[in-house]
């Protein structure tokens, strides 16, 4: 079954698509800073969440058009 991004040109809902995938991806990160006990890896896996929740913002501002450069 093909998901709804695949079906359509609409940027927005591959944007919403991608936000989705970086939320999950960021959940993911951030459960495995408690997971593991080295200080190195807690910080960058704690780096990739603070990065990627920037990103999702970005497509966040493209959907909304809060960003006068997104409208």
């Amino acid at each position: 079954m093909k998901t709804e991004s695949e079906q359509t040109s609409d940027p927005k809902v591959h944007a919403r698509n991608i936000q989705k995938m970086l939320t999950e991806i960021i959940d993911h990160v951030r459960e495995d800073v408690d997971r593991v006990s080295e200080p190195k890896a807690q910080a960058l896996f704690e780096t990739t969440a603070e990065v990627l929740i920037g990103l999702r913002t970005a497509y966040e501002h493209y959907e909304t058009g809060a960003e006068k450069a997104m409208r």
